[in-house]
């Protein structure tokens, strides 16, 4: 081992104000997913002692393909799928996983993939796994995406265009024009691949997502996360079974990988039963954003209109310094640098939460602006 590499390498990232280190929770929460406030709550507590008295295992044993596959993994699928309105689900350990098995795994060599500049990370770890040639095209710019396919049929490109897309960004807080991609790819016989995971649980009909409405058909691949606003953990993906099928027979990531807890699979299926009848938690949720742009507003922080609002600071260490006070004060609010995003665009990211209320909002609104 050649510890001099790793210590300049972390040198390096000190003196660009890029080290990162693990802080701990502390503060009134402004950080977290948990925006439906779940993941702590009464309701999945005791979903878990409920699964735990009836003899539901901590651990899987194995890969869902040896003796990993347990009855609560199937209930799972078949209530997610009933739920979101997919043909089929499939339950996987991450959201981070999901996106790094679709990828890997769904395009082919002939395939081409299309991605949004602005992807989740998984979804870049899964496209440098797969076999089809992968591009970017600039955020949420339908046109740019039309015009990529254009130019690859044009080149000969034969196979099946896949398009990637977030519904809700995380580090933004803006809503893609999910219905203009769609159209896209019914026009060009492609596929269009929906990252749900800061949207499921929260926006679209009993919180089934901003691409609710076109869930079950069959150029349709989502991926909902079971971490963020359902409060626990794992990922379903939501597809075509055949598509399902196929990750279960040619997905490394699943073969290979470990099952799930089948306790974490019980309480993600409570989760799913707490937020379809979770309209006065959102109702409560949609209260706080709009008292959140109130009250950054006059601070001249333009409001996202989500639950996630950036705060664009642009240099790393004033970002790293800012976020840093505001802990201090007693504000759980984290710092997000490059290369998460883009070079100039540091920023605190912001959540809002059923953790936090208009109170808190108004006074971490005063801290912001003697720290701006």
């Amino acid at each position: 081992m050649d510890a001099n590499f790793y210590e300049n390498d972390l040198e390096r990232l000190e003196n660009s104000g890029r080290r990162r280190t693990l802080t701990e929770a502390i503060g009134r929460d402004f950080s977290s997913n948990d925006y439906l406030a779940l993941a702590g709550s009464t309701a999945l507590r005791t979903a878990a002692a409920e699964a735990i008295a009836r003899g539901v295992g901590i651990g899987s044993g194995g890969s869902r393909l040896l003796r990993g596959n347990s009855p609560e993994h199937i209930a799972l699928e078949a209530d997610a799928a009933r739920f979101f309105g997919s043909e089929s689900a499939l339950f996987v350990g991450s959201g981070y996983g999901a996106n790094s098995l679709i990828l890997s795994t769904l395009p082919q060599r002939d395939d081409l993939v299309l991605h949004d500049a602005l992807i989740h990370a998984s979804a870049h770890e899964g496209m440098r796994l797969s076999r089809a040639p992968c591009q970017s095209f600039a955020h949420n710019d339908v046109d740019a995406a039309a015009d990529a396919i254009k130019k690859w049929r044009a080149r000969g490109g034969r196979g099946t265009p896949w398009i990637a897309i977030e519904t809700l960004y995380s580090m933004d807080g803006d809503v893609a024009p999910i219905a203009d991609f769609a159209a896209l790819a019914d026009r060009n016989g492609a596929m269009l691949l929906i990252d749900e995971a800061h949207a499921a649980g929260i926006c679209g009909p009993k919180g089934r997502g901003l691409a609710a409405q076109l869930q079950g058909r069959e150029n349709i691949v989502t991926l909902a996360t079971c971490g963020k606003a359902l409060g626990c953990e794992g990922a379903l993906i939501l597809a075509p079974a055949i598509l399902r099928d196929f990750l279960v027979n040619r997905g490394r990531g699943f073969i290979f990988s470990t099952a799930p807890s089948p306790l974490i699979a019980a309480i993600a299926r409570e989760s799913l039963a707490i937020v379809a009848l979770a309209d006065d938690r959102r109702d409560r949720l949609n209260e706080l954003i709009a008292k959140a742009g109130y009250h950054f507003g006059p601070l001249g922080i333009p409001s996202s209109g989500t639950h996630i609002q950036p705060v664009i600071v642009g240099e790393d260490a004033r970002t790293m310094h800012i976020a840093a006070t505001l802990r201090d004060r007693g504000f759980d609010v984290r710092g997000i640098r490059p290369p998460t995003v883009p070079a100039g665009t540091a920023r605190l990211r912001i959540s809002i939460t059923l953790n936090t209320d208009e109170t808190e909002i108004a006074e971490l609104a005063v801290a912001l602006g003697d720290l701006l």
